[in-house]
């Protein structure tokens, strides 16, 4: 593991929330599923948390589903000005646990030691849900700290998310090495809330308030504690499984609206997709819907045309179906029409396609 010095704080948040990142679908969607079964508990309807963002309940149960900072700014605040929970942060984050990290968990709890584990969830934390931009640095002779900032400058959330992250770590790190872990500090740079005392019970250390940086301090010799499910192999499977997983596909994720369009369009692709069916299931007027794709650069039928050019092409290399069967599968019932649409996607016929398998 790197020495605290030699840690990178991350850069200085960007304030533009036009900032492309902004709108870039790459967190699941887990803090808004737990606010939503908060509601459920407390018998509120969350139904209109989702208007306007392009997401609906069935969808945030998804683990596939990635949101966009924007779509989760927008549902947090209105699910806590609905819910009236002050310490709905901290309710959430100590039901964390190393199992609810899915693979990211894995990775930490079979990591060499807890500064390692702790690295591995840092370099990771996007795969999380975290909403915060996160870092470790030196805070004394024998003191490292996590340190949280707020992304695009946005405070607004800021107790939420702290309360969250720092509880969840804390539940975590206790879990990998013992419930005797105690924080040196921890410090919020935001004012005292009303419920400070659990903040203080929880953490079980000096809390400050007020602070210039949002930072839990621990005493450097935690890092090195080992941990007894270490396993090097599967540290590192893990590892690399995380680092493909900030969009379902492995690749660079997508903007909001276009990943919505595309995860809609793979789940009903055997019938025929239309602008204004999939603009209502999205909360969004058809004319909205439009222009959201416009300020992405796409068109709805070159979004349709490339799922279906790419559920045609799997269906064919696995070679189980034949051509009219696939094009039905994909929204075709004239097997010529599907041909012809092939063929246009992808320079060849769907006979080729599956010709070249192996």
């Amino acid at each position: 593991m790197a020495r605290p010095a030699e840690m990178i704080r991350p850069a200085a948040p960007v304030l533009a929330a036009d900032d492309p990142r902004y709108t870039a679908a790459e967190f699941p969607p887990n803090k808004l599923l737990y606010l939503v079964q908060l509601a459920d508990a407390r018998g509120i309807d969350s139904r209109s948390w989702f208007a306007g963002l392009g997401l609906s309940r069935t969808q945030i149960a998804d683990p596939a589903l990635r949101v966009s900072y924007r779509q989760a700014h927008g549902f947090v605040r209105r699910a806590l000005a609905a819910l009236d929970v002050p310490d709905a942060g901290l309710r959430i984050g100590r039901e964390g646990t190393i199992g609810g990290f899915g693979l990211l968990g894995l990775a930490m709890m079979t990591s060499r030691t807890l500064g390692d584990a702790m690295l591995a969830g840092i370099a990771h934390h996007k795969i999380c849900g975290c909403l915060l931009d996160v870092g470790v640095e030196p805070a004394g002779e024998r003191e490292v700290a996590l340190v949280a900032w707020p992304r695009f400058g946005d405070t607004e959330l800021m107790p939420f998310f702290c309360e969250e992250l720092f509880a969840s770590c804390l539940m975590i790190a206790r879990e990998l090495v013992g419930a005797e872990l105690r924080p040196l500090r921890a410090e919020f740079a935001y004012p005292q809330p009303s419920y400070a005392a659990e903040y203080a019970a929880l953490f079980e250390c000096a809390v400050r308030f007020g602070a210039t940086r949002n930072r839990l301090v621990l005493d450097t010799q935690w890092l090195a504690r080992p941990l007894p499910g270490y396993n090097p192999l599967t540290a590192k499977q893990a590892l690399a499984l995380c680092a493909q997983q900030r969009t379902p596909d492995g690749g660079e994720p997508h903007q909001e609206i276009v990943a919505a369009v595309e995860r809609l369009l793979r789940n009903q692709l055997p019938q025929p997709a239309k602008l204004n069916e999939v603009a209502r299931t999205l909360n969004l007027s058809e004319r909205s819907l439009r222009r959201k794709l416009a300020e992405s650069g796409r068109i709805f039928r070159e979004i349709h045309d490339r799922v279906r050019a790419e559920r045609a092409l799997q269906l064919l290399q696995a070679g189980t179906l034949s051509v009219a069967q696939v094009g039905n599968e994909v929204g075709f019932s004239d097997p010529r029409e599907f041909r012809r649409a092939f063929k246009r996607w992808t320079g060849m016929p769907p006979q080729d396609a599956r010709r070249t398998v192996g």
